[in-house]
């Protein structure tokens, strides 16, 4: 893989736009043709301030960088792109699977605007069998593969693991606890109680029959679930026929654990064993792709994503841009069913191929069960674009009502709720909450440690100032030109027209940088010290507003403050207030929770932590010599010395820290 960005001519193609005569649009990109070989590559389009504006891949750069130098016969999106470009990167690859697979990282790495954008990418969780201990323990895992053990997954959502989960303990009665917990039992827990755990950490069970039901656990997990069922059927019957009657009801209760896991999973194929289905739907200018995942058999949950595209593009195009990012970070199973066949179908299969390590088929299947999957996927998309358009246009009404009630001069994109967490002063926290056309951006949420160490312990202003000025200092550091100039205007039939330096995506409004809006969860005295800490920063164009509680603090009778005018109160009912209210009290929620998290973290910190020198073992050695660290703290020199592991020195600077 070879980078060629290097070889630009820096006196005219310099993103910064050092150079007064910036060649723009053909002119730029026919200069580069000159210099650009045959084979396959990754090209980048830069505008003036050397922002990506779009990421693409070709069998042959120059051929494709050619038909760029152009504007007749392209899309508006393509001439739009030409246009706006002052800058071009390349870096040439070996193969054309390399450069897709290299485009695709990318275009999820830089967000260009032009391109399809996959949104809402977060990493899929699955169960894990653990590996590196005696007795394995079935838990949720999210991220890297590194602990040692047998992963079962994706799952679509943390929610369909803990059912699952919570359904295969009261089966299998497998440990769900932490091995520092198993070790630390001398008893066995709750969980052995209630029947869902065998408690092999006191020995309740033999090894050896542990590891039968933890090898059970994971051939149900593999798709065996009918063998495992007819062996806990006959278990029982033989149970029965004995006369053993407690033990034929732990086999039937394990039996209906497994009906219930296989009750909750939907529909279940017969001739697909391993396989993501794929199906995409476009309405309203807005698109939404469905995936399923169906492992060993059976179904394990579905999920639909709202790929950011501009509207012209067709719905395979922004299947087949979705399809690459989607496994960029996650492998791929040995078949993917599509509802549109692909322009590059082939070279996506052999790409996916190279990098799993294994054959992976792609099929848009025409009968069968595979069709039927596509067609019950196709479904739900249908289904959940529309909920989603329907709450979208609820959102924008809301939307409408804000700028109006707040003389806003166009409809806010993005609202920016801040509010401060703690008690008398400790474990101090402060929260942004953000929303926008399409509900709350939990993505874009922030959390601040109040770090000044000026601060009077309570004073909620200084928390205010100290949380406005580091989110906006990092604001005009990171996006200067995003910077809104004002406000808005109104276009035909109240249509919201952004300003002209405020960037935006092709497809449609999207989530900007800089809110449009920015509530504070307090009066006037903190309204003043949000208004004072941006006037500071040279901040004097983002609307302000303040929300009093009511006199006893009672929802409805909030008080709302904007600078310069006069202290208002919304009518009662009026859907913007409860708009303003779900905002408030999430931002309240996030701060809380925050706040809850960071004390629990404190409490449950080890005063031997802070002592230096003092490691793990150490550690241990002294709790297991005094039973706690409230004792150590109380020792003597000589008893901290006897502990074993620890010398003189070391037991004078632990008793030193003790009683400074």
């Amino acid at each position: 893989m070879t980078d060629m960005s290097d070889s630009k001519d820096k006196g005219h193609e310099s993103p910064h736009g050092t150079d007064k005569t910036v060649r723009r649009g053909v002119e730029v990109i026919a200069h580069e043709v000159k210099r650009l070989p045959n084979g396959p590559g990754v090209y980048r389009m830069l505008d003036e301030n050397g922002e990506v504006l779009y990421v693409g891949k070709a069998r042959s750069l120059k051929k494709r960088v050619t038909s760029y130098t152009r504007l007749q016969g392209q899309s508006n999106r393509i001439s739009r792109m030409i246009m706006a470009t002052a800058a071009m990167e390349f870096v040439v690859t070996q193969t054309e699977p390399e450069a897709l697979l290299l485009e695709a990282n990318l275009i999820k790495r830089l967000r260009p605007r032009f391109n399809v954008l996959l949104r809402d990418d977060k990493s899929f969780p699955y169960i894990l069998v653990t590996g590196d201990h005696a007795s394995p323990a079935i838990v949720k895992h999210r991220g890297a593969r590194k602990r040692k053990g047998e992963y079962f997954g994706p799952f679509a959502s943390a929610g369909a693991v803990d059912r699952t989960i919570n359904a295969l303990q009261k089966a299998f009665l497998i440990r769900t606890c932490s091995d520092s917990y198993y070790e630390n039992r001398s008893r066995p827990c709750l969980q052995y109680q209630i029947k869902r755990c065998a408690g092999p950490c006191t020995n309740e069970i033999d090894p050896e029959d542990y590891a039968g039901l933890v090898s059970e656990a994971k051939a149900f997990l593999s798709g065996r679930s009918q063998l495992i069922k007819k062996q806990l059927a006959e278990q029982m019957e033989a149970a029965s026929a004995d006369l053993e009657f407690e033990r034929a009801a732990i086999y039937r209760d394990r039996l209906s654990a497994l009906s219930h896991i296989q009750a909750h999973q939907g529909i279940n194929p017969q001739t697909v064993e391993e396989a993501d289905v794929f199906a995409i739907h476009q309405e309203g200018g807005q698109s939404c792709v469905q995936v399923f995942f169906f492992r060993t058999g059976q179904n394990w949950g579905n999920r639909a994503y709202f790929p950011k595209a501009d509207k012209s593009l067709e719905e395979a195009d922004v299947l087949e841009s979705f399809l690459a990012q989607f496994y960029d970070d996650k492998p791929a199973p040995k078949q993917i069913l599509l509802s549109h066949a692909l322009s590059e179908q082939d070279l996506l299969a052999e790409a996916l191929s190279a990098r799993t390590g294994r054959k992976v088929e792609i099929t848009c299947p025409k009968r069968g069960e595979k069709k039927e999957l596509v067609e019950h996927a196709l479904t739900n998309s249908r289904e959940a674009l529309g909920r989603r358009l329907a709450e979208t246009s609820t959102q924008t009404r809301l939307l409408k009502g804000v700028a109006e009630a707040f003389d806003l001069g166009s409809v806010p994109r993005r609202i920016e709720v801040y509010d401060n967490s703690h008690i008398m002063g400790t474990n101090a926290v402060g929260g942004m909450i953000v929303a926008g056309m399409e509900g709350f951006a939990k993505g874009q949420y922030r959390k601040f440690n109040i770090k000044s160490e000026d601060l009077v312990p309570g004073d909620d202003y200084g928390m205010m100032r100290e949380v406005l000025s580091r989110r906006f200092s990092r604001l005009l550091k990171e996006h200067p030109h995003d910077r809104p100039s004002g406000t808005g205007t109104e276009g035909p039939a109240g249509e919201t027209v952004p300003n002209e330096n405020t960037e935006t995506d092709p497809a449609g409004p999207d989530m900007p940088a800089w809110p449009d809006l920015v509530l504070i969860d307090g009066g006037l005295g903190q309204l003043t010290a949000a208004r004072e800490t941006l006037e500071s920063l040279g901040v004097t164009d983002v609307p302000l507003v303040g929300i009093a509680k009511g006199p006893d603090r009672d929802a409805g009778r909030e008080k709302f403050f904007i600078p310069g005018r006069e202290s208002f109160m919304l009518p009662e009912r009026d859907p913007v207030l409860y708009f303003v209210q779900r905002l408030r009290d999430e931002a309240h929620r996030f701060a809380i929770g925050t706040h809850r998290a960071k004390r629990k973290k404190d409490i449950a910190k080890n005063p031997l932590d802070e002592i230096a020198g003092i490691g793990p073992t150490r550690k241990k050695a002294l709790l297991r010599h005094f039973g706690t660290a409230k004792a150590v703290s109380k020792a003597g020199l000589d008893d901290l010395a006897a502990v074993p592991g620890v010398s003189e020195a070391t037991a004078k600077m632990i008793y030193d820290h003790f009683h400074e």
